[in-house]
């Protein structure tokens, strides 16, 4: 890759029924996106190493099938930042992004019905069509990247994640990012495609 001045384009629609807010995603060849997901109602279910292992799993598997190259994570208690760049012409994120979330969530209530029934209240809507939610609803955001300064940006919000909440006091701490494989070379739970990030 050695041109990003891409159109930087992402539109946000309001559904009228729902008035929930919908993010369009611009599949651009040859453009990474800046991907965030969030858990139903910001709550905290990623703050278990078993519902971690299912994001990791499906992750990887969504890699190989929409061959993706991952070039940033972050795993939050409540949301994941991901840095992606698709390697075909033709590809589609929101069906990455549902390749990603749809099996973490089946995952977590099939465990969550068998061995904490009473924590079920945690995933309700009130909806009669989708009674339980892992992920908000909606497609997240997505941002497509336009140039090297805003493809760095990006990576540093990324792994300071867990520095501006808290968790800890360096990024390379937090085991659940690529940032400990970026600054140290030490891999993490998922592996990055470093030989194909750009460096103009």
């Amino acid at each position: 890759m050695s041109d990003f001045q891409l159109p930087n384009r992402y539109t946000i629609t309001m559904k009228p029924k729902t008035q929930r807010m919908e993010y369009l995603h611009f599949n651009t060849p040859g453009t990474p996106h800046g991907l965030t997901f969030s858990c139903f109602k910001n709550r905290n279910f990623l703050n278990y190493k078993r519902t971690r292992g299912y994001l990791v799993n499906a992750l990887e598997n969504s890699r190989k099938k929409y061959n993706f190259d991952i070039w940033a994570y972050v795993i939050m208690p409540d949301h994941v930042h991901l840095l992606v760049f698709p390697k075909n012409a033709d590809y589609s994120i929101s069906k990455i992004l549902k390749s990603i979330k749809l099996p973490v969530a089946k995952h977590t209530l099939q465990w969550i019905r068998v061995n904490k029934p009473e924590n079920l209240r945690l995933f309700a809507t009130g909806e009669k069509h989708h009674p339980y939610r892992f992920w908000k609803d909606g497609g997240g955001y997505d941002r497509n990247i336009r140039d090297q300064n805003e493809l760095n940006r990006f990576v540093n919000y990324v792994h300071d994640n867990p520095v501006r909440r808290g968790l800890v006091e360096q990024s390379i701490q937090w085991y659940w990012s690529s940032a400990s494989e970026w600054l140290c070379d030490i891999k993490g739970p998922v592996g990055i495609d470093r030989e194909s990030f750009p460096v103009l």
